[in-house]
């Protein structure tokens, strides 16, 4: 009998079928509370879905905002042209799209399960892969993002834990083949979610070491192609940033905004103004008026010149998305008290189990002398660095939730201090 239920428990199969269950269940007790008519529209008044439709009528990688304004690189090609391949095949702004979008983000989100199970195999051991996997298919936010947000977010936590999954195996390999499939699965992400590209010089920069020093490996030539490979894979899009803006826009143009929407004239005194003096309509329309590249120059100017102002103020911003980034909240007991929606008090408490065992995660890894703390803590540790500055909510958190619960589980395995052959975790010397 232990046997039979250490098998279901571990098994991959199971740990995917349920995660796909969840998610299409909340997916489907969501629209029987919203109206059918307001789903397709809804759910794609954004710039996801405003560049796919462009797409789709001819008019190119345009108009993120719906109004006539021009080429963009407000996102990168990836999931805008996913979006549009679904318009075309289901309609632009119709039900059908939405529930097929929201089909294929469960099935990218429940995917995740696959890649994070053989990380945490190589971590921690089977029962640090079963215990990751289980906790992403319950995990609240990642039920409910695939149906929230018809967004490259659900395919970005999958390509997030894919890397981490990749990097673990070329850092064991001397095989050129191997380090340019690493490569591409690198450009790829670019393309689809650049934030991921933070962790780029620190993943595959460790597996160069781990190879070349603990395995003897010579990877330098690897290592470089597929750092190439990555590169090459981003070279047409910038091309064609460069033709449409006679400006280098390697590969987003919207930084100077986001770092303008954090930091701006309504946080001078500490004081909302109300009316805002700042609002996303007055900004939309100053977008339309003025023309992508001129906003963006704009937004820059006044960002940099608020930061250089208010040092103090900007710093006092930046811990308060610190804590918005890893609870949801700037005061999550006082919001938790004051609550009476359960699903918050549940996101809340998640939320912040998950941010401190990632970080007990790290430090049992480091105890453990696992040469594997590198990889995983740079995912916590160097990736939210472009929200802490910027602005931040739960969904920029997303692409690495996958390996904090991965840390968790790797917590909660050094905790329970479970033996070798069923969920170890690995004791080498430090990189």
């Amino acid at each position: 009998m232990k046997k039979r239920l250490l098998a279901a428990a571990t098994s991959l199969t199971l740990i995917f079928v349920v995660a796909l269950g969840a998610r299409l269940g909340f997916a489907w007790d969501q629209t029987r509370k919203i109206p059918r008519e307001v789903l397709g529209l809804a759910s794609f008044a954004q710039e996801t879905g405003s560049i796919g439709s462009s797409l789709v009528k001819g008019k190119g990688f345009s108009s993120p905002f719906g109004g006539d304004t021009g080429p963009t690189a407000w996102l990168t090609p990836v999931y805008p042209l996913l979006v549009a391949g679904v318009f075309r095949v289901f309609g632009i702004f119709t039900n059908a799209s939405f529930f097929a979008l929201v089909f294929l983000n469960s099935l990218f989100s429940s995917a995740v399960c696959i890649a994070i199970f053989y990380a945490g195999k190589r971590i921690g051991g089977l029962g640090v892969a079963a215990g990751a996997a289980w906790l992403w298919a319950l995990f609240p936010n990642a039920i409910m993002v695939p149906f929230e947000w018809i967004w490259d977010t659900s395919l970005s936590a999958l390509l997030g834990a894919t890397i981490l999954w990749a990097t673990l195996e070329v850092a064991e390999s001397q095989r050129l083949r191997d380090w340019c499939g690493c490569g591409l699965l690198w450009g790829f992400t670019l393309m689809t979610n650049p934030s991921l590209g933070s962790l780029l010089p620190f993943l595959l920069g460790w597996a160069a070491f781990h190879a070349q020093r603990k395995n003897n490996l010579r990877v330098a030539k690897p290592a470089l192609a597929a750092a190439g490979i990555a590169i090459l894979c981003c070279v047409p899009w910038t091309v064609r940033n460069y033709v449409q803006f006679h400006r280098l826009v390697p590969l987003r143009s919207n930084f100077p905004l986001e770092l303008y929407i954090g930091n701006n004239g309504n946080y001078a005194t500490r004081q909302y103004v109300w009316p805002p003096r700042i609002t996303k309509e007055g900004e939309l329309l100053r977008y339309f008026k003025m023309g992508e590249t001129a906003f963006m120059d704009e937004e820059k100017r006044k960002a940099l010149e608020f930061m250089r102002a208010h040092p103090a103020v900007v710093a006092g911003l930046s811990w308060e998305r610190f804590m918005k980034f890893w609870i949801g909240l700037l005061d999550p007991v006082k919001n938790f008290l004051a609550t009476d929606e359960l699903l918050v008090r549940v996101l809340l408490v998640c939320n912040f189990v998950g941010g401190i065992g990632a970080l007990a995660g790290i430090v049992v890894l480091l105890r453990k002398r696992s040469p594997y703390w590198f990889p995983a803590a740079a995912y916590p540790v160097v990736y939210p660095w472009l929200y802490y500055i910027t602005h931040t909510n739960l969904r920029y958190r997303h692409p690495i939730d996958p390996v904090v619960l991965l840390l968790l589980a790797v917590a909660v395995g050094g905790l329970f201090g479970f033996k070798r052959g069923t969920s170890t975790l690995e004791t080498k010397t430090l990189p």
